[in-house]
């Protein structure tokens, strides 16, 4: 697992190094002859990697689809389920296999290997009389079968790496309940835009509250809001565990006076306000490593103050309101009649400042410096191509002969015209080249996906593409097609 990541940059990082060597000791057992990591030379298994990766390039296309046909035949018994007499598709049937943990930004627990997840680590949940789905490993079984039809889950199993969460399966994202379910999520998030000002408000003057209770739910709120944290250790299927605010530790914060924080999970710093970072500081005052920073406050206490300021009021409903609320109003305000490469910039521009606020990070390719050289000789190239073709063209203009190319064959003559649109040509493709070169380097730390699936309205979207003529396909892929239909008659007027 570690041999094969040779390239990336998680392979330099020391907290990735530290936690991969100590959960693979474990492994090896006390008395295993490797003792230090500096010691291992995975090269072999690299280049073992390399050669299978290259087995898999040479195989011919028909080989290609064999596989694939194979590997869906075995899957499709997986992929579907019925609810309510109605076949419906299974989102994620598939369990994610051992690795080793990579993370946000710079998390701690980067490197940390993630077990194999055996059919006794799943609980499944199917109706009453209904046949027990087939164990894929013989000898193996379920760890339970239960049958709940109050919730949408079909399995779960604890998360390999933060053991109190769990992963779940759930139907497709295009299936109808789930199409139900985001519609509800997000206008109840709309309903944040009445409430929003007040909150802010009731907070901000609890800042400096005597009742250390109080500022510290005010506080936590605060970061909610403005950072986008948890409430406590709950987070989403799919996503890192960054930490909440009730398992917050005094270690896990840093205070940069005068209005600067620093999360050890996010990886960097972020502006607050000076209040906050001063009531920060007096929760960490006397406190020793590893003492919770809201000594005053639990999940039960922080989530019941969240649903008195708004009826099921939830820091996802925080985070998807200013996500969506970002999103709408940088697009009402950008976006103007340019090209349609230029909408799709804004557009791009607008999510990457939604991954900020939601601090949906991702590390710089290793590749990234190579792709943007090659992109450059590639656009300078095509305009050494468009200024041969201007000279031509003023040759011809003047009756002159537009003489040979480099290897000595003469240059057949051509009408105006044609070079004229072959130069225009070349200019769409240059524009077009440099404007994907400024979103790739825009874009290379920003996970934009994330933010898409979870926390954007895609009415805001759809409603933006038709208002601008912009195909929905160049913003949503196929899958986030499907999963929205529900949304494709939204009016073009509409606003979060």
């Amino acid at each position: 697992m570690f041999a094969v990541m040779k390239d990336t940059n998680y392979a330099v990082k020391q907290t990735f190094i530290e936690n991969f060597f100590t959960d693979w000791r474990k492994i090896l057992g006390k008395n295993h002859i490797i003792k230090k990591f500096e010691l291992c030379d995975f090269t072999p298994i690299y280049e073992w990697h390399l050669r299978e990766k290259e087995k898999k390039k040479q195989m011919t296309t028909e080989e290609k689809k064999a596989l694939r046909e194979e590997k869906l035949k075995q899957e499709e018994k997986y992929m579907w389920a019925v609810v309510d007499g109605v076949k419906e598709k299974v989102g994620n049937f598939r369990v994610e296999p051992p690795g080793l943990f990579r993370g946000c930004g710079e998390h701690p627990k980067m490197g940390k290997l993630k077990r194999r997840i055996q059919p006794s680590d799943i609980t499944i949940n199917i109706g009453k009389g209904a046949p027990v789905p087939e164990c894929p490993i013989p000898g193996e079984c379920w760890k339970e079968v239960k049958h709940d039809n109050t919730v949408t889950w079909l399995a779960f199993w604890n998360d390999p790496i933060s053991k109190k969460d769990f992963k779940y399966a759930f139907l497709a994202a295009s299936s109808s309940l789930k199409g139900q379910s985001d519609k509800e999520k997000y206008e109840k998030s709309r309903k944040l835009k009445d409430h929003i000002q007040t909150i802010r408000d009731n907070y901000t003057k609890d800042f400096i509250s005597k009742d250390v209770t109080k500022r510290q739910i005010a506080v936590a709120t605060y970061l909610i809001d403005k950072l986008a944290l948890r409430a406590g250790n709950e987070k989403d299927n799919g996503e890192a565990d960054t930490g909440g605010c009730c398992t917050l530790k005094v270690d896990n914060v840093t205070c940069i006076s005068p209005n600067k924080l620093q999360l050890d999970f996010m990886g960097n710093t972020v502006e607050i306000e000076e209040l906050v970072c001063k009531a920060i500081e007096c929760f960490h005052a006397g406190k020793k490593a590893g003492a919770a920073l809201f000594d005053k406050l639990d999940t039960t206490t922080l989530d019941a103050h969240l649903n008195d300021l708004m009826p099921g009021l939830t820091a996802e409903v925080f985070r998807t309101y200013n996500a969506s609320i970002t999103l709408d109003g940088i697009l009402h305000e950008e976006t103007e009649d340019g090209t349609l490469l230029e909408k799709i910039d804004v557009y791009q521009r607008a999510n990457k400042e939604v991954a900020i606020i939601c601090n949906h990070q991702c590390c710089v390719s290793k590749s990234h410096d190579a792709q943007m050289s090659r992109v450059n000789e590639k656009i300078d190239k095509l305009k050494g191509r468009m200024d041969e073709l201007k000279v031509d063209l003023s040759k011809v203009m003047e009756g002159r002969s537009l003489g040979n190319y480099k290897d000595g064959k003469p240059k057949r003559n051509l009408a105006p015209e044609v070079i004229e649109k072959k130069i225009s040509t070349l200019e769409s493709k240059i524009e077009k080249m440099e404007i994907d070169k400024k979103i790739k380097e825009d874009l290379k730390t920003a996970a934009l996906g994330t933010s898409k699936i979870k926390y954007l309205d895609p009415r805001i979207t759809l409603s933006w593409c038709k208002r601008h003529e912009v195909p929905f396909e160049k913003i949503f892929n196929k899958s986030l097609l499907a999963k929205y239909k529900w949304a494709m008659d939204v009016d073009p007027d509409f606003r979060f």
